[in-house]
């Protein structure tokens, strides 16, 4: 029964996404990460205070968005089966965002076909955390598919693994950590002690799902694009390059895959940075790779979700 509701929760985002009317549990997590860190922000005066309430906020976020799914999840199921059943795939379809993603990526890809490019910045803000104003084509193609590609593994391929390992709730307490990581775990002056705890969580949590993609990406390079050795090439040579321990492991499966380079000069709030070249420069990539990109989105999450039902349903 687990494996059909991890399927079905998998379907369900497939058909109708991330609707904004729906009050999706991530935004009410973000409502109590923010309130939360005013409050412990108030006692953290000097950076060994802010290093321990960083770790009280992962404790009071996390914790709670566990025990509360788990709780809500046995309510529903004792009022009965088929309610609990619902329920439960209700719970592990707000987890996944196969759809959102590829939506994402496709606003970006019309706003470029109709030469639009700052309607295509504006778009790229939406999904990405560097400055996008002064963005040529060509970076912001880059940016789209290394963002896809980060993403299959957050919003994808880690849920889907989270689910199969402890089903909904426990799906709900990565994307906690997850969104814990978007808000506080940045290195800038600000949250470099208060938002360490918070990152160093995202980087355990996200350990063996960023190279179970990039194992999957590579697979699905096979029947989408036809360059399953190129991929597992760049992902070996190339994945531990990228300063983060797990975002480098997809980005480079999805750049040999394509055959494009990704990473080199990226701003983040007018800050230059110079990230590890990951692929190789076979030639420039374009609004082709896009579309492609979200091929390989798809059959990665489509393997993935057979898995992990598959996984769930054995134990």
């Amino acid at each position: 029964m687990d494996g059909f509701i991890i399927l079905s929760a998998f379907l369900l985002d497939l058909l109708a996404g991330d609707p904004r009317w729906l009050p999706h549990p991530v935004r009410i997590i973000g409502l109590l990460i923010g309130s939360a860190e005013k409050g412990l922000r108030r006692i953290a005066t000097n950076p060994r205070a802010e290093k321990a309430a960083g770790v009280l906020l992962v404790i009071i976020v996390v914790l709670p968005v566990y025990v509360l799914s788990l709780s809500a999840l046995s309510t529903a199921l004792g009022m009965s089966v088929v309610f609990g059943i619902v329920f439960a795939v209700l719970m592990a379809y707000t987890t996944l965002s196969t759809r959102g993603l590829a939506d994402a990526a496709r606003a970006v890809l019309l706003r470029l076909d109709r030469g639009d490019i700052i309607g295509a910045r504006t778009e790229l803000a939406m999904i990405v955390g560097r400055d996008t104003d002064t963005l040529d084509e060509e970076d912001i193609i880059r940016a789209v598919i290394e963002s896809v590609a980060e993403n299959t593994s957050d919003g994808v391929v880690a849920p889907l693994f989270y689910l199969a390992l402890g089903g909904p709730a426990l799906a709900m307490a990565y994307k906690a950590v997850n969104t814990l990581d978007s808000m506080v775990g940045y290195r800038s002056r600000s949250y470099r002690h208060f938002g360490w705890a918070a990152a160093k969580l995202d980087d355990l949590a996200n350990y063996i799902p960023a190279r179970i993609t990039a194992v999957v990406l590579c697979l699905s390079a096979w029947p989408v694009v036809g360059s399953g050795p190129g991929a597992w090439k760049a992902t070996v040579r190339d994945g531990r390059k990228h300063l983060s321990p797990n975002s480098g492991y997809p980005e480079a499966a999805m750049a040999g895959a394509l055959g494009i380079r990704l990473g080199g000069e990226s701003a983040y709030s007018g800050m230059v940075h110079k990230k590890p070249y990951l692929g190789d420069d076979y030639r420039h990539p374009d609004k082709k790779d896009i579309a492609k990109s979200v091929q390989l989105l798809y059959c990665c999450a489509l393997l993935a979700a057979l898995c992990a039902a598959g996984i769930r349903a054995h134990l």
